[in-house]
């Protein structure tokens, strides 16, 4: 299921929470509504449920009292038995339909929150995968993030969560009417008791409510930490490492660490509120006290019947119950709508990459950096300064340097993962800006040095893409066998179906190292892109595997232009042209033999460096 979830959401800084109620209800009740509008004729039903409950509670046992007063009272028998019996029949009836009106409608709400959790994944999944890639590596973001998966599931409790509170301030509205027009006619002076304790303690429970706020923002962070620590260092892939350098004690002490801050907000929280919840309570018992004083007093002196006492006594627990819950709802309303708004915060996280319109032309790419500087968003220092370079279209490219001087910035910034800072890099003259993001992107086929495979098949791996675009099992078969992983492909138990990893399926494959990589650059193959661009494309690979992938570099990569990371020098010899990276900037350009044979030269040194190793090996 694909869907903009994030359309006509309007969003603030620092906004109120009245604010922050419409809004997020305003966003509810659109993605209700045309999502699974029925829920509506649910929480109707559930709703004339209560009212049949309520029925029964206020008005039915004070008509069977009366009926049974006047037969003690020496009233005709035969009509007011039958009165009663109707009563009693009344009584059974509603709550018998109550209960199956709220049953039912519960559990089809229960069904549809579930269906609704699954919406918002979809779209928190969504914004992650499509936002700009330097909002990913944004702990703000990041911590953002967790806000918005926690604000719109656990303390919202979702859609059904925050429609629950919204249907419950309608329901108990309209008890409150109810119950004031019995009070308006039978005890008008207990209304202003009710009120008054009604104010009392809806102050009391916005006071909560705040402490409430305040520890889901501190929450945030620590949450997202501890979980790091607990659940996500407990996957497999950590599992060697964590038992050959015996660092459970290390990571558990770590966990438990975040897991004390969380606690300690959380018992912050309780006691912040307990100092509310004592005058509240005792608001409550003067409340009780009052009020059935004063009824208690006006039956004694016959200006009300006993049915009239019964009813008033439920009146006043509803009274005061609705004006209680009406209040606590507005501020349950209120508050799970401050938490799920986090969600719409996250939804629209502005992205700073300028979207152009124009289409890649099918022909020759030269790729320019003009006068290009860049820094990381929250730094200040350059990692790339003043780069002039121009790949023409077909050339073989190296780039060489030490770590950490810009190399695989380089690539970031050439693949618009991220803007330039100052400068600009065009594409065919164009200003790369000005392309169409989707299109653009399609120019590249590129392995990352910590490319990621996936827990699908073999072959999902392979041809990663739109959902749309049928998978062409000819051309994955090509792009293994030129990487060299096809003959151990085909001897998977379920071959190119195989599932990798075992999270999921108990015969899924763990493949090697070696066979990674050769899947990450099949991957790129398969793309069949003007532009491949490989990051250390076989550091974990074996040297004669490497050297099978150096023979048939050609072949990989063909006429189209190729951009090489590596540290191993004696791959540069497969490529026209070599960078050399340093200082922030390109030190040095040209073939292997230009660059070797450069007295007291960055890359002889460092070529020199690596022969001598393997000669010292040797001998």
């Amino acid at each position: 299921m694909a869907m903009n979830l994030s359309k006509h959401v309007e969003v603030k800084d620092n906004p109120g929470m009245l604010y922050m109620t419409r809004r997020t209800m305003n966003y509810v009740f659109k993605i209700a509504w045309k999502e699974k509008k029925i829920i509506f004729f649910y929480y109707i039903l559930k709703n004339i449920g209560y009212v049949l409950a309520e029925m029964k509670m206020l008005l039915l046992p004070k008509l069977l009292v009366d009926e049974i007063v006047a037969i003690t009272e020496g009233a005709a028998l035969e009509a007011h038995l039958k009165n009663a019996i109707i009563y009693v029949a009344l009584t059974v009836l509603a709550e018998s339909l109550s209960k199956l009106l709220v049953d039912t409608a519960e559990k089809k709400i229960a069904y549809y929150n579930v269906f609704f959790e699954r919406i918002f994944v979809y779209g928190l999944s969504e914004k992650s995968m499509t936002m700009d890639f330097e909002h990913t590596e944004d702990p703000t973001v990041l911590n953002q993030q967790n806000k918005a998966k926690e604000g719109i599931s656990w303390y919202s409790d979702g859609v059904t969560g925050m429609l629950d509170s919204f249907f419950n301030v309608i329901y108990n509205f309209f008890l409150m009417i109810a119950s004031v027009t019995i009070f308006l006619v039978y005890c008008p002076l207990i209304l202003p008791v009710q009120i008054i304790g009604m104010a009392i303690i809806t102050y009391f429970n916005a006071k909560k409510q705040k402490v409430h706020a305040k520890a889901f923002l501190k929450l945030g962070k620590v949450n997202r930490l501890f979980g790091y620590y607990l659940f996500d260092l407990a996957e497999a892939k950590y599992g060697k490492d964590i038992r050959l350098y015996d660092s459970v004690d290390m990571l558990t002490s770590r966990s438990k660490e975040f897991g004390k801050e969380s606690v300690e907000i959380f018992r912050e929280r309780a006691e912040g509120c307990l100092k509310y919840d004592y005058p509240s309570q005792i608001t409550n018992a003067f409340r009780d006290a009052i009020s059935y004083a004063y009824m208690g007093y006006q039956a004694l002196i016959g200006l009300l019947t006993l049915g009239d006492l019964t009813m008033c006594i439920s009146a006043a627990s509803r009274l005061f119950q609705s004006l209680l819950w009406l209040g606590m709802n507005a501020q349950d309303l209120m508050e799970k709508c401050g938490y799920a708004y986090h969600y719409l915060v996250y939804l629209e996280y502005s992205d700073n990459l300028s979207k152009g319109d124009k289409e890649v032309k099918d022909e020759k790419h030269e790729i320019v950096f003009e006068n290009v500087s860049f820094k990381y968003p929250r730094s200040d220092e350059y990692v790339l300064k003043n780069i002039n370079f121009k790949i023409t279209s077909g050339e073989h490219l190296s780039i060489v340097g030490l770590n950490g001087a810009g190399k695989t910035t380089f690539i970031k910034l050439l693949c618009r993962l991220y803007d330039v800072t100052e400068g600009r890099i065009l594409i065919d003259g164009i200003d790369i800006r000005d392309y169409s993001t989707e299109e653009y992107r399609k120019l590249f086929a590129v392995v990352f040095q910590d490319f990621q495979l996936f827990a699908f098949s073999l072959k999902d791996n392979i041809a990663m893409g739109r959902a749309d675009e049928p998978l062409n099992e000819k051309k994955i078969e090509e792009a293994l066998k030129l990487s060299g992983l096809y003959e151990d492909a085909v001897n998977l138990d379920e071959g190119l179906d195989t599932r990798l990893f075992k999270s999921f399926d108990e015969h899924g494959t763990e493949l090697s190292g070696g066979q990674r990589q050769k899947a990450a650059i099949s991957r790129a193959l398969y793309r069949n892109a003007p532009i491949v661009i490989l990051d250390e494309p076989t550091a974990a690979l074996d040297p004669l595997a490497e050297y099978e992938i150096y023979k048939k570099f050609d072949a990989l990569v063909g006429g189209k232009s190729a951009i090489y990371i590596s540290h191993r020098l004696s791959s540069c010899k497969f490529c026209d042209r070599i960078a050399v990276f340093a200082d922030n900037t390109i030190k040095e350009c040209g073939t292997h033999d230009e660059l070797v044979n450069i007295k007291d030269g960055l890359y002889a040194e460092m070529f020199a460096a690596q022969a001598q190793y393997y000669v010292d090996a040797v001998s």
